[in-house]
C-alpha cells in the first residue's frame, strides 16, 4: 500500500537551534491516518517547536517532513490547508457566547450553513445547552472542548494538540481525553505533545519520547513496557508503568505525573 495513503505525518532528521541552542538534533517518526501519536517529554524538550515547524509557523535548520502528503517547506500552502493547530491556551473569544465563536470561524472560512456546523459541533462535544452562554462562563474544560470544536471546523485530516490540557483540574482533563479519543474514533489524525504521563498512556496509540532533542523511544505502550522486565510481587507478574520506563530510558525521577519544570520550546 502507498506509504501517502496510510501515513498521516513523516518526519526525518528535523534540526533546530535558537543561536547557540540545539533543541532539536535529528528528529524521526511517522504518525499513521487515524491514530493518535503522544510526543512525550519534559518540558524544554523541543515538543512545542516540532509541532510549530510541522504547522509550517518555524522553518526547520535541517531535515525534512511531510504532513496528509504535502511537504512542509514546498507546499507549505497545502500542508495549513489540511492541518489545524490548538495551543497551549484556549483561543476562543470570551465576549463571545460558544455558538457564536464556532460560527464566526466558519465564516472565516467561507463555509456554507455556518449555523448548522455550529450546532454540530455543539452537540458533538456535548456543548448544546452551554452554546447560547458567553464563552467568558465556560469552566476549563468547556472552553478547551470549544476550541478543539473550533479547530475542526472545515475537517482538516490532521490537528496537532500542543499540551492541550496544561492547567486543567482533573474532571476538565478527563473531558478533553474524551474529546481527543473522539477525534480519532472520526478518522482525524492527532498529534498530541504533552509532558503528562498518564495522558499519553491514556490516549495514544504510539508513544515517542523526546528528549535532549531526539526522539530516543518510539512504540505502542505494550512495545514501551518490553523495554523494562515486569517485577514479580508476590509471584504476580507486575507491568512496568509508562512513568517507570521514562525516567528509566531518559534517567532522573519526578513523582509529580509531569516531567520536567523547565519552559518548553
Amino acid at each position: 500500500m502507498n506509504t501517502a495513503m496510510t501515513t498521516a505525518i513523516q518526519v526525518t532528521g528535523l534540526e533546530k537551534s535558537y543561536k547557540d541552542l540545539k533543541v532539536l538534533r535529528g528528529v524521526d517518526f511517522d504518525v499513521a491516518r487515524g491514530s493518535i501519536f503522544a510526543l512525550l517529554g519534559s518540558n524544554g524538550a523541543g515538543k512545542t517547536t516540532a509541532v510549530r515547524i510541522l504547522s509550517t509557523l518555524l522553518t526547520a535548520d535541517a531535515g525534512s517532513a511531510r504532513v496528509n502528503g504535502y511537504d512542509i517547506t514546498t507546499q507549505a500552502d497545502d500542508v495549513r490547508q489540511s492541518i489545524s493547530l490548538t495551543g497551549q491556551f484556549a483561543a476562543v473569544d470570551e465576549v463571545l457566547t460558544g455558538r457564536e465563536n464556532l460560527v464566526l470561524v466558519a465564516k472565516l472560512r467561507h463555509l456554507k450553513n455556518p449555523q448548522k456546523i455550529a450546532d454540530d459541533l455543539l452537540e458533538r462535544f456535548s456543548l448544546t445547552e452551554a452554546g447560547g452562554r458567553k464563552a467568558a462562563t465556560y469552566s476549563g474544560g468547556m472552553r478547551r472542548r470549544l476550541d478543539i470544536a473550533m479547530s475542526l471546523i472545515g475537517d482538516p485530516p490532521v490537528i496537532f494538540l500542543d499540551e492541550p490540557t496544561t492547567g486543567l483540574d482533573p474532571q476538565a482533563r478527563i473531558e478533553v481525553w474524551d474529546a481527543v479519543e473522539e477525534l480519532a474514533a472520526s478518522g482525524t489524525t492527532v498529534l498530541l505533545t504533552t509532558q503528562y504521563l498518564d495522558e499519553a498512556e491514556q490516549l495514544a496509540d504510539r508513544i515517542g519520547i523526546l528528549h535532549e532533542g531526539r526522539i530516543i523511544v518510539n512504540g505502542t505502550l505494550a512495545e514501551l513496557k518490553r523495554l523494562l522486565p515486569p517485577a514479580q510481587v508476590e509471584y504476580v507478574e507486575k507491568q512496568p508503568t509508562l512513568e517507570e520506563i521514562f525516567f528509566a530510558v531518559v534517567g532522573g525521577n519526578d513523582n509529580t505525573g509531569a516531567v520536567g519544570d523547565r519552559s518548553d520550546r
